[in-house]
């Protein structure tokens, strides 16, 4: 093909097939420009995608890391268990000394359960005891259709267990109403005297013997008459007398702590006493803490999810022990008080009892350690958490008693163990810890021979019996 430069006179030879070739060399360049753009895009797209989850994964990491972190220190602040097997050398004197200085430390964690239980394998656990509580619904209709041909679940125990719950209310709001004025009134009426009167041996007897004649009165004597005086059911004498124990442990705390504030701080002239307000104290009686502070961690927010899940475990849980009792221990034992005792008798019902009795232990632990604490803390926005330890992985009842159940632990460590060491100058360990084994015994005791109207000291010898052999 020709062509004429009309410009110049020159004339050119084209190549047609040359010029479809620059065209669909020149296509290809735009198609792969246009891939090279997507792939540019796409790569970019990617790598943002890759950034973000890296971002989350690090975010995510790191605050597991903290929790760790955080953790470990209370733990290590919090390591106040007397091992009695250190060294007795002098710098294992000063290590004892330090550490009975410590105070109890709170911290926002949350409890252990919970932690374990966003685990899919631990989780598979909790679904088995559920699938357990639908088996021995499902047995118990089952029997009570062929037995009796109904399908209708008797309740008869929970309310003979349950029964006079107007005595229980009356008698409970009494102690409360006494715990949360008596105490405090006589401790503000004695702190705004102490400093200011020149007989303060004289003012704090009075002071105490009011506070022990009260006590003793109210919190003592009062629960104890009301049991045996309206011959209350097992479960309404349970409500009364560990209500009773928990009143006398807080505002013993609430005493101790408040006087050794105000004997400590001395009021400057013009200046008013500091002295706990009365919002404090009330908001002690049902935090899930038996040792008292003004001020604790708290949450920002209550999950009321949270605390009607835990509601709804508590009552799976009481029917869990209802099914126990009417599918495993009264078909058992209902005969047994007819029957002479024997040394075959007794190994019989001990290995009767061995399986229901662990069920009922591990549904007490859960239900009330676990579930109920947890509800009392989202209501109240408590943010320390840690009610148990894990016990499970105990090999010896030294660590079991240690770790199962942290609020009466740190009580009696605090205001029983170091107590005991301040005022016999840090010696006489291996009493102290009798003396703290033994009151734990006498009030296991206490509370379980008022509850069911008999004493069978069972939890006096594995308290003061076992668990003394292996401190």
């Amino acid at each position: 093909m020709i062509t004429h430069d009309t410009s110049n006179g020159v004339i050119h030879r084209t190549n047609p097939r040359a010029s479809g070739e620059d065209q669909h060399r020149s296509e290809n360049g735009f198609i792969r420009h246009d891939n090279l753009t997507h792939g540019r895009e796409v790569t970019q797209r990617r790598d943002e995608i890759e950034q973000k989850i890296k971002a989350d994964v690090i975010k995510h990491v790191k605050s597991q890391l903290n929790e760790v972190l955080d953790k470990a220190l209370t733990d290590l602040m919090q390591n106040t268990v007397n091992d009695n097997h250190r060294n007795t050398d002098g710098k294992g004197s000063c290590d004892g000394r330090h550490r009975l200085k410590q105070e109890k430390m709170f911290v926002a964690r949350c409890s252990l359960l919970d932690e374990l239980f966003e685990i899919n394998h631990i989780r598979t656990i909790y679904h088995m005891f559920i699938a357990a509580l639908f088996l021995f619904a499902l047995s118990t209709l089952a029997v009570d259709y062929i037995d009796h041909g109904r399908l209708v679940l008797d309740f008869d125990l929970f309310f003979y267990a349950f029964g006079q719950l107007n005595t229980v209310i009356w008698a409970w709001f009494l102690m409360f109403c006494y715990t949360l004025f008596g105490p405090y009134h006589v401790l503000r009426v004695w702190a705004g005297r102490y400093h200011r009167c020149e007989h303060r041996t004289c003012v704090t007897a009075v002071s105490a013997l009011i506070l022990c004649v009260t006590q003793l009165s109210i919190l003592g004597i009062f629960p104890v008459y009301v049991v045996l005086k309206y011959q209350l059911p097992p479960a309404s004498r349970f409500i009364i007398i560990l209500e009773q124990i928990r009143f006398l442990m807080k505002s013993y705390s609430f005493i101790r702590e408040t006087i050794s504030v105000v004997v400590r701080n001395t009021s400057q002239k013009g200046q008013v006493l500091r002295y706990p307000s009365l919002h404090s104290y009330l908001y002690f009686l049902f935090c899930p803490t038996l040792i008292y502070r003004e001020v604790y961690p708290r949450n920002t927010c209550i999950r009321w999810n949270y605390v009607g899940m835990n509601f709804l475990k508590v009552l799976g849980s009481v029917f869990y022990l209802y099914f126990i009792l009417v599918r495993l221990c009264i078909p058992v034992f209902m005969n047994k008080s007819s029957q002479a005792f024997s040394t075959r008798t007794l190994i019989l019902a001990l290995f009767h009892a061995a399986f229901p009795g662990m069920l009922i232990l591990m549904l007490g632990f859960y239900a009330f350690l676990h579930c109920w604490l947890n509800t009392f803390a989202e209501i109240l926005r408590f943010a320390d958490r840690m009610f148990y330890k894990d016990w499970w992985n105990s090999t010896s009842f030294t660590n079991y008693y240690r770790t199962w159940n942290i609020v009466v632990h740190d009580w009696l460590y605090y205001y029983g163990y170091r107590d005991f060491l301040r005022l016999s100058g840090e010696k006489f360990r291996s009493v102290a810890t009798l003396s703290i084994f033994a009151v734990s015994a006498a009030v296991h005791e206490y509370a379980f021979t008022m509850g069911f109207g008999f004493f069978y000291p069972v939890m006096f010898c594995t308290f003061a019996g076992i668990g003394v052999r292996e401190r």
